[in-house]
């Protein structure tokens, strides 16, 4: 039975024994029949009128709750009840449907922002980004991936990515760097995966950024650096010798006395100058030629003390840290290590202070750090500019040669300013491989 008949048949059971009494006492009273008859029929007619009017109360409200809620499963939020109030529980009923629409609209529309801004995004940046589902079928490509495939999307969404040449980016390492040729274009690029959910079903997004334009861009730059680098020194040791060549020409053109010493002057600052270029010129071969490192088990603990001992100017303080054992390239580090408290101790010297080395280990990370109480960097930005130098007889080489030994090791070399005080700290991180971590108590 209907809901709406049950409403009904409660509504006339409720009512019926007050009809059959009123009915029983208006036949047993002394009434015309004309009475009787017209009041039965108003009885009668009450009755009815009043369970159809109950069962109306009762229906209508829920059929309103049904038709907002088909409306907000069709995706319309622009109905409201009426007589949506807090005072009773139907109209209270109502007032949360109410508030359940407009946080759904509001939600809708957010989403809709969201989703438009997504586009113009994937629409405007410079890489490709494709959408495939479990099935390997492209489901979204932006601008970029149009022009890398050549195509436009209305003939790319739907095609499998066997088809568009992409089902070799769908697996294998990522992110991962490949020279590729495609019909778009030509280049290094860099491929990256990762996957989403849409509709409950597994998706997987491809992106294809160029970086040949980028590294161009970089190498462009490094030249020109390389360029006005070399240029400077070249310059600086070409100019005296081609003055002093000029003026031992015209020595031995006029050959007057005294030329002897004036030539043996003369080709003595060439002989000087030539020596700095090659100098140069050999610091330069080395920066660019750092050999692969060669790992092998080294105890941080003895590499440390070992090269803190090599520093004879000024007594360096070892802070020890915990045993552990790191695969590197022994001779490297200590190359790195010496540069870096030779730097600390050269800075440390015009002030008097003190110099300490220490290590600790971080997570998977080795930490080691020199600390100096020096007057501080006064410019960070050049730091690791090759030949860059701020000592008369620097050669320019040697944080840049640390950087590149440190990078070698999958590591970083920083250096900073005290916050807290005079000095500064260089900080090389190099990672610590699962056996290493064993052999040491648990980092911070």
């Amino acid at each position: 039975m209907k809901y709406e008949r049950r409403i009904l048949q409660i509504a006339l059971l409720v009512g019926l024994p007050g009809t059959i009494v009123a009915l029983s006492l208006l036949g047993t009273g002394d009434h015309s029949a004309r009475v009787r008859w017209t009041l039965s029929v108003f009885i009668a007619a009450g009755w009815l009128g009043m369970a159809f009017a109950l069962r109306e109360r009762v229906v209508r409200p829920l059929q309103t709750i049904s038709n907002m809620l088909a409306a907000l499963r069709e995706g319309d939020f622009s109905i409201r009840a009426r007589n949506a109030r807090m005072d009773d529980a139907l109209g209270l009923a109502l007032l949360e449907l109410n508030e359940l629409s407009e946080t759904l609209r509001q939600q809708r529309l957010g989403a809709l922002e969201a989703t438009a801004l997504l586009r113009t995004v994937m629409s405007e940046i410079d890489v490709a980004v494709f959408a495939f589902d479990e099935r390997h079928i492209l489901r979204l490509v932006n601008r970029g991936g149009e022009r890398l495939v050549a195509r436009p999307s209305e003939r790319l969404v739907g095609l499998s990515s066997a088809a568009i040449g992409l089902a070799s980016f769908l697996h294998g390492e990522a992110p991962r760097t490949i020279n590729q040729t495609f019909p778009g274009g030509s280049g290094r690029w860099e491929i990256r995966r990762g996957t989403f959910r849409q509709d409950g079903r597994p998706h997987m997004l491809l992106v294809i950024a160029d970086l040949s334009r980028a590294l161009r861009e970089e190498e462009r730059v490094a030249w020109q650096r390389l360029v006005r680098v070399l240029g400077h020194e070249i310059n600086n040791s070409l100019a005296p010798i081609k003055s002093i060549a000029g003026s031992l020409q015209e020595l031995i053109a006029r050959r007057h006395a005294g030329v002897e010493e004036d030539l043996k002057q003369g080709l003595s600052v060439i002989a000087s100058r030539s020596e700095s270029l090659s100098r140069f010129m050999s610091a330069y071969a080395l920066l660019a030629r750092l050999p692969r490192p060669r790992r092998a088990e080294m105890h941080v603990g003895e590499w440390i003390d070992r090269v803190a001992r090599f520093e004879t100017r000024l007594k360096v303080a070892v802070n020890e840290g915990p045993a552990v054992t790191i695969a590197a390239d022994t001779d490297q580090l200590e190359q790195l290590l010496i540069n870096l408290i030779r730097n600390a101790v050269d800075a440390t010297l015009e002030t008097d202070g003190g110099v300490s080395v220490g290590w600790d280990r971080r997570g998977g990370w080795l930490e080691v750090w020199v600390d100096d109480q020096g007057p501080g960097i006064a410019e960070t930005s050049n730091l690791f500019v090759p030949f860059f130098t701020t000592k008369p007889e620097g050669s320019g080489i040697g944080l840049a040669l640390s950087r590149q030994i440190a990078e070698a090791h999958d590591g970083t070399l920083t250096l900073a300013n005290h916050d807290d005080g005079p000095g500064a700290r260089a900080l090389l991180r190099l990672p610590i491989d699962e056996e290493s971590r064993a052999n040491g108590p648990s980092g911070l």
